[in-house]
């Protein structure tokens, strides 16, 4: 089994800390949005490490929606990268843990269609659009168990 390497950023490690060790009670919403949040565990695609991201929680049914904005930096978040290289996810939200196959949304009609619903969920995403060059990856997350 591979080690967890935690976010170098403490507030996400404290984050993940947080809602794990709660059993998906506490940190439930992501900083100081209020809005709720996710735990997508990975592996790293240069070191082979667990690693877990909080994430916005946006649904599409049964599947989740992972849009890699950081914020709206000029590049991919590292767990872009991750997603990339391993698609095979484990996703936390609340009390529930369940495996998932995460595909990047290449199709133009679809990506915009849940561009839109993540929008819907957290409209910062906009904004972080609005100020990168880059466009920002959707993914969606499937159940696979």
């Amino acid at each position: 089994m591979s080690e967890y390497i935690p976010n170098p950023m403490d507030w996400v490690a404290d984050q993940v800390e947080l809602y794990e060790s709660s059993g998906g009670t506490e940190g439930l919403s992501l900083r100081d949005t209020r809005l709720p949040c996710i735990i997508v565990t990975n592996t790293g695609w240069k070191t082979g490490a667990i690693r877990k991201t909080p994430l916005m929680r946006v649904v599409d049914g049964e599947n989740y929606i992972l849009v890699a904005s950081w914020a709206g930096a000029a590049k991919h978040p590292l767990w872009y990268h991750n997603l990339k290289a391993e698609p095979n996810v484990e996703i936390r939200d609340e009390t529930k843990v369940f495996s998932a196959r995460v595909t990047e949304v290449e199709d133009p009609a679809e990506r915009q269609r849940l561009w839109d619903i993540a929008v819907t969920a957290y409209d910062r995403y906009q904004e972080y659009q609005d100020k990168t060059d880059r466009v920002i990856p959707v993914f969606i997350a499937e159940p696979t168990g």
